[in-house]
């Protein structure tokens, strides 16, 4: 699963994860311990991986490994879709006010950039960019190119149980579940 900063990654996929009763793994989380390790703000960490490929390269190096385990699993991870190719890729957008309403309400301490509604709004269109011009640098690849999913959902009116309805249904739809979360 991928998607924008705030579109709801982090809480739908560890709600999916539940239905289908199957592992959650988040990028997101790794990278905030990454930050945190490092006494940084997410943005301050991806300014930093601008000029040390490092950062992004662990984060993929883990991401590559999983689609080895042969285990099940939901990830949220920006380029998750990339480097397992053999998976269902949901993309959830968001527009710019709704998510940083929510990465704000969130109180996201490790994001000290978040100061107010404006101050996010700007962190994470920052965000975004600098992820996405890195990306099209080390792969070539926009994540926010909707050819890429298989799924696209805008978050911005729905709640997060909604969400994981209309994937459950395009996964029961491809016959990968069969009742309510079981395949």
């Amino acid at each position: 699963m991928s998607g924008r900063p705030g579109s709801g990654k982090s809480v739908v996929a560890k709600s999916l994860a539940r239905v289908l009763e199957v592992d959650h793994v988040s990028a997101g989380d790794f990278m905030r311990e990454m930050a945190s390790e490092r006494g940084m703000t997410i943005l301050e960490l991806s300014r930093v991986a601008e000029e040390d490929d490092s950062i992004d390269f662990e984060i993929d190096e883990r991401t590559a490994r999983l689609a080895d385990s042969g285990r099940s699993f939901v990830m949220d991870a920006r380029l998750g879709w990339h480097f397992i190719p053999h998976s269902v890729k949901v993309f959830l957008d968001v527009r710019p006010e709704v998510a940083a309403a929510r990465v704000f309400g969130a109180g996201r301490t490790a994001e000290k950039e978040n100061t107010d509604l404006q101050a996010t709004v700007k962190a994470i269109a920052e965000r975004t960019q600098s992820e996405r011009e890195r990306y099209i640098a080390y792969y070539g690849i926009d994540y926010l190119d909707p050819a890429h999913y298989d799924l696209v959902i805008d978050t911005s009116d729905l709640t997060p149980d909604e969400v994981v309805e209309e994937i459950v249904d395009h996964l029961r739809e491809r016959g990968l579940v069969s009742d309510r979360g079981h395949g």
